[in-house]
């Protein structure tokens, strides 16, 4: 029986990061993650995704649903694991901490994430130009300039950015918020 369990672990080994499935399934799932193979678009935004569920979930955004809320501070979220990592927050609860540096993590996949710096792994790779990644999302973010793809538009002006953190910083400059001040002058 032993034998079996390790001969089945062997089978759904994923050959380019050795991470372990147990159904083969879950294996051909998670290999979309270093082609960066995403079938499922939103019809809403073009945003591409690996399996259907990612995209259902996704849609929220869209419609606005947030069917989950926290009951320390009222914020609703659009997935349960969002709220979950999110209540963390309240009790400052890091549960997983990196022996290299003793930074600590809310997500064991932060931790993942945070490991990749001490080891200068890069699993994930882009099938235009062979670029390597140590995260999923700067892959995702990256293949943007092979497909010209502009997700994240200014209701204000309809200009267009690949990454939500470049419409975050672009959208101040419709408001009179000034966040950022001149260490030499104050202004």
């Amino acid at each position: 029986m032993l034998f079996a369990v390790l001969r089945q672990k062997r089978k759904n080994t994923c050959t380019k990061c050795e991470k372990n499935f147990i159904h083969r399934s879950s294996l051909s799932v998670h290999l979309s993650i270093h082609t960066g193979e995403r079938p499922y678009e939103c019809r809403e935004c073009g945003k591409t995704f690996n399996r259907s569920s990612d995209l259902s979930k996704h849609q929220r955004i869209h419609t606005g649903d947030r069917p989950y809320e926290c009951s320390d501070c009222g914020k609703a979220f659009t997935h349960r694991s969002t709220l979950s990592v999110h209540q963390r927050i309240h009790t400052d609860e890091r549960l997983y901490e990196c022996r290299e540096c003793r930074k600590s993590f809310t997500h064991r996949s932060a931790l993942s994430r945070h490991q990749r710096i001490h080891t200068g792994e890069t699993p994930y790779e882009c099938s235009e130009c062979g670029k390597t990644f140590n995260n999923s999302s700067n892959l995702i973010t990256h293949q943007r300039i092979h497909t010209g793809e502009r997700p994240y538009k200014c209701c204000e002006c309809g200009k267009t950015f690949t990454r939500r953190s470049g419409l975050s910083l672009h959208q101040i400059i419709h408001t009179d918020e000034r966040p950022y001040e001149c260490r030499e002058c104050g202004k």
